[in-house]
């Protein structure tokens, strides 16, 4: 037999197909055998998607390939058929297997957000699915997942997926969350407890930002802005692309958690309990690195197109300024004069550096207008590094 292969980045992918058994397990251990020779030292996948069956003689042939493989074989899209003789024989111990994700469907379903890489749906009164974009791979999903169950552990409100499932030929996150709305949801079903609800959302920042965390446990927030200026060097001038490296490289260090992309959407109610969803940006930093977001969201979105949050979050220019203005007022009160306008200063230079990503990295938002919005925000940091 001769099974399909390929190659993806350091990893390396075999196909299983059928059945491995009696008949044809020397020739399947040959076979993977040579494989594994041909790559050591990548990644050695095993796609069991359409694998029917497998027999003593193949479980002897998968423990000979994980030998020799070691740490680095993984089996994945393992049926329930066959994970289960893998669990009875406890396989599912020493080797890394990943069974088959289940397909849904999101026919008729109810579009609660739609972000940067992906939109959420619900599904019924308790599930919701984020159904990601084409260009994001399992790898980075799996990623946010285990971000999320890391986050859960030191303390942080979030909701935790339980499972990735296909849903087209896209990748899909289930969260379970008990009858569960947005921010957002409420500030249009109850647009006369907006002040309420966008103090209460400002407090619940003010609570994730309170978390400090160890050293080295997440990601730092201003390296991630670093690595977009090295993105972005064709569409930002020289000048302000050293003043920009320049502000990010001496920020003090940081240890309290940001979520990345804190706007009303991201944040569910479970009862009364808020809950943080999209976990893939969590880092630590100032809390310029989320209040940023919501300028982004609520502000830079809307300049050169008045209906965008109308479009993207069912809510009036006129609620999105309200939303912006309070929610920074509400965060810092008590604050003096000076440490706000320090605070905006800052939040105007990030969101522009993570506005100007989100268009030209990741070619978001209406072509039209995308070097007109290059134009106005390289305009607006000329006018904070002038101050």
């Amino acid at each position: 037999m001769s099974m399909r292969t390929e190659t993806d980045g350091d990893k390396s992918i075999i196909y299983l197909v059928d059945r491995i058994d009696s008949v044809n397990a020397e020739e399947v251990k040959k076979e993977l055998s040579d494989f594994v020779d041909e790559h050591m030292g990548s990644e050695i996948i095993l796609d069991a998607d359409e694998l029917k069956y497998i027999s003593s003689a193949g479980l002897r042939v998968l423990m000979f390939i994980n030998k020799k493989a070691g740490s680095s074989l993984t089996v994945r899209n393992v049926s329930m058929e066959v994970y289960e003789i893998l669990d009875m024989t406890k396989f599912t111990s020493f080797l890394n297997i990943k069974k088959k994700m289940r397909s849904i469907s999101i026919d008729g379903c109810e579009v609660i957000g739609k972000g940067a890489v992906g939109t959420v749906y619900r599904i019924d009164d308790d599930t919701i699915v984020k159904v990601y974009n084409n260009h994001c791979n399992l790898e980075l999903i799996e990623n946010e997942q285990n971000m999320a169950k890391q986050a859960f552990l030191m303390g942080i409100p979030t909701a935790i997926s339980f499972d990735i499932v296909k849903v087209g030929d896209r990748y899909g996150s289930v969260f379970e969350l008990l009858r569960a709305k947005t921010y957002n949801d409420l500030i249009i079903e109850h647009p006369e407890q907006i002040e309420e609800n966008v103090r209460k959302y400002a407090e619940f920042i003010r609570q994730v930002h309170s978390i400090e965390v160890e050293k080295g446990q997440l990601p730092e927030a201003k390296d991630r802005f670093i690595r977009y200026l090295d993105d972005m060097k064709q569409f930002i001038p020289d000048d302000i692309s050293i003043k920009l490296k320049e502000f990010f490289d001496t920020m003090p260090e940081d240890l309290h958690v940001v979520h990345g992309d804190i706007q009303m959407k991201n944040v569910m109610l479970s009862g009364d309990e808020p809950l943080l969803i999209d976990m893939d940006t969590l880092a630590v930093g100032d809390p310029i690195f989320d209040l940023m977001g919501l300028y982004v969201t609520y502000v830079l979105f809307n300049e050169d197109e008045p209906d965008n949050t109308e479009k993207f979050l069912g809510i009036s220019s006129d609620t999105s300024d309200y939303i912006w203005e309070n929610t920074f007022k509400f965060y810092y009160e008590g604050a003096d004069k000076a440490e706000t306008e320090e605070a905006m200063r800052k939040i105007i230079i990030t969101g522009s550096v993570r506005f100007l990503h989100i268009i030209c990295g990741m070619n978001v938002g209406r072509g039209d207008l995308k070097q007109i919005r290059i134009e106005h925000t390289i305009s607006h940091l000329r006018e904070q590094f002038a101050q």
